[in-house]
């Protein structure tokens, strides 16, 4: 998924976090087998106040969705 991420910074600015889902038993607990998953939000942030956009592979569709969203347009 962190590859197929990729051609989308040719449109869209992004920071793209990498969190061991493994390693925290909450989040093992909450996602078991949907790794990977691409959540909304920054490492800091509570995982409930994150969105899931994706998980398995990356939906194109909805993630530049919601890029486009979080632009601000000029």
């Amino acid at each position: 998924m962190k590859l197929a991420l990729e051609p989308l910074r040719h449109g869209f600015r992004f920071v793209l976090h990498e969190v061991d889902v493994d390693s925290d038993p909450a989040l093992e607990d909450r996602f078991g087998e949907l790794v990977p998953v691409l959540m909304t939000g920054a490492p800091h942030m509570s995982v409930d106040g994150a969105i899931e956009l994706c998980h398995y592979f990356l939906d194109v569709a909805v993630v530049r969705k919601w890029l486009a969203a979080q632009t601000p347009s000029l």
